[in-house]
């Protein structure tokens, strides 16, 4: 396999960037300094200007493989997720069969070892087919997921998910919750809000959102367990999970970028707006911002979700649940937090880099150094460019930011040694 060496490049090491080079050989790392010091011969490519990062971990995709190709594939996914910049995702397990087994687990694994050109981490379920009900095997299964998650559906019963995290606790997995109270719900599709009052829509309550947060934090206190909660979306859940943090529970969790770009005074009568749990008030969006920004909120997962054009295609209230976001995402978060003046470069690269990596225990949480798996990303934050769905490597094209200028954009993504995105 051909070295690598990328030169001149602001790269992040131990929680800051210097200007250095790096080279990389035989899959790993080579060397971190100037290049007369670099070991090997090989491909060069000149970063000068632009900032070299671990790459992208994305907590929270939908591959819809197996089950629900016709939507997306692991090889379009993983394809959009190295475009995207992300050299690991976590496949989330509302699949069909549901990874509830270790036999139905590996029908999902053997098409990622053949198809998918990053590391992409299956979740299996909590409960058998994400009934609800029935716990799976957390034992058997652990060695071979990032964690446990029914995501989808939140697990109503608060005595199967105690035991849920009884169970998941000693495994030292994390469990994703999808934290929705159904009985809430009250048939709403988007939030409950001025837009949906003055549009004749039905409206989803951020109490259904919330009050399971502070059910299942309780749990996790009582437990033990690694609770990671998936795309928060309202300003309560915020203020639970900071408290909780405060108090020592092993509480981690995510939000996503339209959840901080938009607002529901930016609502269109397009599926493209329609995701679980909805795009909120400016009041939550505000709040998401803050958590992000003081930590809070521990990383930003895109939620990837993506459909066939004919279901996102009917309006608000009839058009499926979930927008894609792996090719936009790192460029959206840049442009709404960073350019814009709210928080430092660094926050970012600590939200979509590193944090992931240091909950998944992965390597690459202190920065790039000799040794380690080469994962790596390489942006140019100067670049603008404006968002066409149709340019995506992805499968699904609904996005919220369809037609929007964005700054900033991943142009090298190396995986386990390997170039698997390029447009230098």
């Amino acid at each position: 396999m051909e070295d690598i060496i990328i030169t001149g490049a602001n790269v992040w090491c131990e929680g800051k960037f210097i200007t250095a080079d790096v080279s990389i050989h035989d899959r790993k790392i080579s060397a971190v300094g100037e290049a007369a010091l670099l070991s090997g011969t090989g491909k060069i490519i000149s970063g000068e200007g632009m900032y070299l990062v671990p790459g992208l971990v994305d907590l929270h995709v939908h591959f819809r493989e197996p089950g629900y190709s016709y939507k997306e594939t692991i090889r379009t996914g993983s394809d959009a997720a190295a475009a995207g910049g992300f050299t690991t995702v976590c496949t989330m397990p509302n699949l069909n069969p549901a990874p509830d087994d270790v036999e139905n687990l590996k029908r999902q694994l053997d098409i990622i070892r053949l198809d998918a050109c990053v590391d992409v981490l299956p979740y299996a379920t909590i409960t058998k087919k994400r009934m609800g009900h029935e716990l799976v095997d957390y034992r058997m299964l652990a060695p071979w997921v990032a964690g446990f998650s029914d995501d989808g559906t939140g697990v109503q019963d608060g005595e199967v998910m105690l035991a849920a995290m009884k169970g998941i606790a000693p495994t030292g997995k994390i469990l994703a919750a999808h934290c929705e109270v159904e009985s809430l719900l009250n048939g709403g599709y988007i939030h409950d809000g001025d837009y949906a009052r003055s549009h004749g829509h039905r409206g989803i309550c951020s109490e259904s959102e919330w009050a399971e947060i502070d059910r299942d934090i309780k749990m996790a206190e009582e437990t033990g367990c690694r609770l990671h909660v998936c795309h928060i979306s309202t300003k309560e859940s915020v203020d639970l999970i900071r408290k909780a943090k405060a108090r020592g529970v092993k509480v981690t969790c995510e939000t996503g970028p339209h959840y901080l770009t938009f607002c529901d005074e930016d609502l269109q009568e397009h599926g493209r707006f329609k995701m679980n749990p909805p795009i909120r008030s400016r009041a939550d969006r505000d709040a998401l911002r803050r958590g992000v920004i003081d930590g809070t909120i521990d990383v930003i997962a895109t939620d990837h979700a993506p459909h066939a054009a004919n279901e996102k295609g009917k309006g608000l209230e009839k058009s499926a649940m979930g927008v894609v976001g792996l090719e936009t995402s790192f460029a959206a978060v840049y442009t709404t937090m960073v350019e814009s003046g709210l928080m430092p470069f660094n926050r970012l690269v600590e939200a979509m880099a590193i944090n992931g990596r240091k909950i998944l225990g992965l390597p690459g949480a202190d920065g790039i150094r000799p040794g380690d798996k080469a994962d790596l990303t390489l942006l140019d934050l100067g670049q603008e460019w404006t968002v066409d769905p149709r340019d995506f490597r992805s499968m699904g094209q609904s996005t919220p930011y369809d037609g929007m200028m964005l700054k900033g954009k991943p142009v090298l993504t190396i995986s386990n040694g390997e170039i698997r995105f390029c447009k230098l």
